[in-house]
């Protein structure tokens, strides 16, 4: 791999205000040319797919372990355009942001937060965790922000905006703030307090990746839109303390986050377990790739893969805002390898390519920037540079621990419809599935009511089919401490479908500290 560093960006580069102060008066105003804006927003999408394809093999097959040196990650000439056409789904990071962006491009930039709610939840292809539980939502009644509020979905911490946020970021040149308010109409679908800040942090980094030339001033400018309390800033400044403190060695920082940060208390999949798909760790993934990468992309990547966990996702990321700070152009050739061969190609479940998002994302930067005070002049974008300001703290999960991870094994069907567990606890949430009779059946809908201290509590409809899932049954948080009961009944038996409780895990009050 042909060694490529910042340094060298900055001298093919065609603008570098960061490190020169060539195009920035004193107002804080940025001048470039619009082809340079181009390349750099090309840049953007096509290392997010890079990296995506790069991750892909490795993506959840290395849990709260990283991937060591030996182990090679295989890369080819044929790698994109293999991946394009074999595992389509692997690039929901890209069809995702795609879904948002037809959205801009058909409603406006002031569409609102129901416009984009609606594409999203009626799109056709799969979604997990914080989106799955956001489309349930949005399916059934709850509307965004409520959607991906913490008390009505158990996943708000998840990454999932995190891996969205790219297309308000790519729009944004300069303006972190411009970023953030798209985001605001965007990721309080499915997200809300870390797993929120997740997507406004990386969107913030794209925005400032246009006008800044150097990484760790980057990653540091970026997070003045976090609020400094909350756990999702403390992660990310360990990352940036500890390559201060040991600059060579990622792996040395990769145990001072793990040690401190891993732990997951919200997804239900991910308490007790060394599964974790908490925006924090993941987003601290993609930093330490930055970071060590030192302006090098195929470091930058490897190194964001090599940290395991959504190891497909971090390295999209991290690839995405590298390969916009140093455009298109000067991503190495090694590899961009096979990517002209697929950018005129429609991602699987939309009807947008590569080729048409460059032009897509151009198109809507050059009205936002004129929208916030820029001025289009021939060949030139003046772009008025926000200085990043702090949102709004959030927290998901306050008051609330995990104590316990009980196996249930409950099944409610037509000759068992009812069943009842206890727990002493302040909260509660339950791992399980509705299924079908067999994968040739039809689906249905099983309709479950939930009392608990025999007091009804909710009533919901838990489809089989695999679009519309919930994918937690059923939760509540805010209890009074002490013993409850929590009895469900099935209302709308299915001859051979049933619904599977496979275990619940209970919340306590953290003990105080001492």
């Amino acid at each position: 791999m042909r060694k490529f560093t910042l340094y060298s960006a900055l001298l093919i580069g065609s603008f570098s205000w960061a490190a020169t102060g060539q195009n920035a008066d004193l107002n804080g105003n940025v001048t470039i040319s619009k082809v340079r804006l181009l390349d750099k927003i090309k840049g953007g999408w096509a290392g997010q797919a890079i990296g995506c394809t790069y991750g892909g093999p490795t993506e959840f097959r290395f849990q709260s372990t990283f991937i060591h040196d030996y182990q090679p990650i295989p890369w080819s000439r044929d790698s994109v355009r293999w991946s394009f056409g074999n595992v389509p789904g692997l690039y929901d990071d890209i069809y995702m942001d795609l879904t948002f962006v037809e959205v801009l491009e058909k409603e406006g930039l002031d569409a609102p937060a129901n416009a984009f709610a609606e594409r999203f939840a009626n799109a056709g292809y799969m979604l997990w965790h914080a989106n799955q539980m956001a489309r349930y939502n949005i399916l059934n009644g709850i509307a965004p922000p409520q959607s991906g509020h913490w008390l009505n979905n158990p996943h708000a911490d998840d990454i999932d905006f995190q891996i969205e946020a790219d297309f308000a970021g790519l729009m944004s040149p300069g303006m972190p703030n411009a970023a953030a308010a798209i985001c605001d109409r965007v990721g309080h679908i499915m997200n809300y307090g870390d797993g929120y800040y997740g997507g406004v942090y990386i969107a913030a980094m794209y925005a400032l990746a246009f006008v800044e030339g150097d990484v760790r001033r980057l990653v540091e400018s970026a997070l003045e839109m976090i609020p400094p309390e909350s756990a999702y800033a403390q992660t990310i400044r360990t990352v940036i303390q500890g390559h201060r403190e040991d600059p060579e060695d990622w792996r040395e920082t990769w145990f001072k986050v793990l040690r401190k940060w891993s732990e997951d208390i919200g997804c239900p999949e991910g308490v007790f377990s060394p599964f974790n798909i908490d925006a924090r760790i993941n987003s601290a993934w993609v930093v330490l790739g930055l970071l060590y990468g030192d302006g090098d992309f195929g470091k930058t990547i490897d190194i964001s893969a090599r940290a395991g966990d959504d190891s497909d996702c971090n390295p999209a990321t991290a690839g995405g805002i590298l390969g916009t700070m140093i455009g298109y152009g000067n991503i190495p050739e090694s590899w961009k390898q096979g990517l002209a061969a697929v950018e005129p190609l429609d991602f699987k479940y939309t009807t947008i390519s590569l080729t048409e998002v460059y032009d897509l994302s151009f198109k809507h930067a050059l009205e936002l920037a004129r929208r916030n005070g820029g001025a289009i002049d021939g060949e030139t974008v003046q772009i008025k540079v926000q200085r990043p300001k702090a949102l709004p703290l959030e927290v998901s999960f306050e008051g609330h621990f995990p104590k316990e991870r009980r196996t249930l094994d409950i099944r409610l069907n037509d000759t068992a419809g009812e069943a009842e567990f206890s727990f002493d606890g302040i909260g509660f949430a339950v791992n399980g599935e509705a299924v079908k009779p067999s994968e040739e059946s039809p689906d249905v809908d099983l309709e479950v009511e939930m009392a608990i201290d025999g007091e009804p509590a909710a009533r919901s409809m838990l489809p089989t089919a695999d679009r519309t899932r919930k994918p937690t049954l059923f939760w509540r948080y805010r209890l009074k401490p002490g013993q409850h009961r929590v009895r469900i009944k099935l209302l709308n038996p299915s001859a051979g479908a049933e619904i599977r409780l496979s275990d619940v895990v209970v919340y306590t009050a953290p003990a105080p500290r001492g």
